[in-house]
């Protein structure tokens, strides 16, 4: 990306303008494996669950992801497969989906009782913990490491990338959020977190 495209909250002049995030679908392998990870592990309900309106020899599994935005699943006879996803131009990289701050060190003792390996980094603007499904696609699980307004978010993810452009560095870091912050005028307390390593570099 060049360095010259703007960041910013600011909606910008375009023909269609999105309100938010629907819902996401994957290509699954079977219904009960499927359910162990994200229902029975993550804890997101079944909502809906139909034939697959493309494909009826498969089922469709609608959960909701803890806001009421929908994750979907395609989901038939297939093994479920632990190995690394394919990489490339189209392909998704990972999922995230946000946990409480309050959680998180639950969230990482529940996957240890579950067998599952996970990473744990301070990504500078928000806290993150990597895991992966039932079919080795990447799952993300964030909390921001502070008590951030839903409706300022982007706002206040804006401002930090400026004040780290100003202050040269590769990447928003946490003191670049408790500055803006404090320049939007935002009374946000820390959460507290786990110490972790940032992980630059670390991560597929």
């Amino acid at each position: 990306m060049s360095k010259e495209t703007p960041v910013t909250a600011a909606r910008p002049d375009s023909p269609i303008r999105t309100t938010g995030t629907d819902h996401i679908t994957i290509w699954g392998s079977n219904e009960a494996d499927t359910l162990a990870f994200y229902r029975d592990l993550l804890g997101m309900p079944v909502v809906l669950r139909q034939p697959n309106l493309d494909d009826p020899s498969q089922t469709h599994l609608f959960f909701d992801t803890g806001d009421g935005r929908i994750l979907t699943v395609f989901v038939g006879d297939r093994a479920s497969n632990r190995g690394p996803q394919r990489g490339g131009t189209g392909s998704v990289h990972h999922l995230c989906f946000s946990v409480a701050p309050e959680d998180f060190e639950d969230v990482a003792a529940a996957l240890d009782d579950d067998g599952r390996n996970y990473n744990v980094f301070d990504r500078g603007i928000f806290f993150s913990l990597y895991t992966q499904d039932n079919n080795g696609l990447v799952i993300e699980l964030s909390t921001d490491k502070y008590d951030i307004p839903d409706d300022r978010r982007g706002e206040v993810f804006a401002k930090a990338q400026e004040l780290r452009v100003a202050d040269g560095a590769d990447y928003a870091k946490d003191d670049h959020l408790a500055a803006a912050l404090e320049e939007l005028g935002l009374d946000a307390d820390p959460y507290d977190l786990p110490d972790a390593a940032s992980g630059v570099g670390g991560v597929r």
